[in-house]
């Protein structure tokens, strides 16, 4: 049986997507430190006839990719589906992949923050695909044949030269920052007594609204939204892991009115209330963490 990857956050049933799907990160190199999480790689070919739809709760971030797959949504157009490069801006919504027959896909997750150092406005992309000629300036058309003709380490390559590439463009202050807010927002990524804005603002040694401006400069999104969807991710993967989750303390440490607010926010996040999604990875053992 495949195993899950150890890290399996903002994959919804991950169980699910190792026995369909090949899925790989690749750790990012020094030159995009801050700015690129990691690369990761997924290649499927599925029977004929069969659909595996995957859920995913983004982390706050863009992914910058190319491959061969279909568009966002339960119920996609048919394929075939063209060979493309396009930027993913960050995803405020629960996101469902609809994969039939085959494809793949090679991409770039940027830090929460990190793809500030690229563009100027990083909020006129959430939710929404643009393709890479318009949002990087970059030759889609010869990254994508380019990519598509070596192995998964070259195509990795290419990628992050094409992305160095714009970024020794860039104003190198504001590359600066982007790192500078990256390594903030990783903070309540990885600590989970972070709650509030407030708690992130003084790690940062900055006031409240300098926060708020640095991160809807940055990150497209406002601090309290990231500090909520890390810790949605991490009570989904407490559920997963089958460890008990005291929900009502959750929901008064981030802040909401009280429990039912949050459940409707873990729903709407997940796909599933919290009892559902702990009863589902309870009936079926291959959900069950990597050892």
């Amino acid at each position: 049986m495949p195993q899950i990857p150890s890290d399996t956050r903002g994959i919804v049933a991950p169980g699910d997507l190792v026995r369909h799907v090949d899925f790989q990160r690749i750790p990012a190199p020094l030159d995009l430190a801050g700015l690129v999480d990691w690369f990761w790689s997924v290649r499927w070919d599925l029977p004929m006839g069969f659909t595996h739809r995957q859920r995913l709760v983004a982390h706050p971030a863009v992914n910058i990719s190319v491959g061969i797959a279909p568009p966002p949504g339960e119920n996609p157009p048919p394929g075939p589906y063209p060979l493309r490069a396009v930027v993913n801006g960050v995803t405020t919504t629960l996101t469902t992949r609809a994969l039939s027959g085959s494809g793949w896909n090679i991409a770039a997750k940027t830090t929460v923050g990190g793809f500030g150092a690229w563009v100027d406005d990083v909020a006129a992309l959430n939710d929404d695909v643009r393709p890479i000629d318009e949002q990087l300036g970059l030759d889609g058309a010869a990254l994508s044949d380019g990519v598509a003709g070596v192995g998964l380490d070259e195509g990795v390559a290419l990628l992050g030269e094409a992305l160095l590439g714009v970024l020794e463009r860039r104003d190198a202050q504001r590359v600066s920052t982007a790192r500078q807010v990256a390594e903030v927002a990783s903070v309540a990524d990885r600590d989970r007594s972070v709650r509030t804005v407030a708690d992130l603002a003084a790690y940062a040694g900055v006031t409240v609204r300098t926060l708020q401006r640095m991160f809807g400069a940055y990150a497209g999104v406002s601090p309290t939204w990231v500090i909520r969807r890390f810790r949605l991710i991490d009570a989904a993967e407490l559920v997963r892991e089958g460890q008990a989750v005291d929900w009502s303390v959750v929901a008064t440490d981030l802040g909401y009115a009280d429990q039912a607010h949050l459940t409707r926010d873990f729903t709407a996040t997940i796909g599933q209330s919290p009892a559902a999604y702990a009863k589902a990875q309870r009936q079926d053992p291959r959900q069950a963490p990597a050892p």
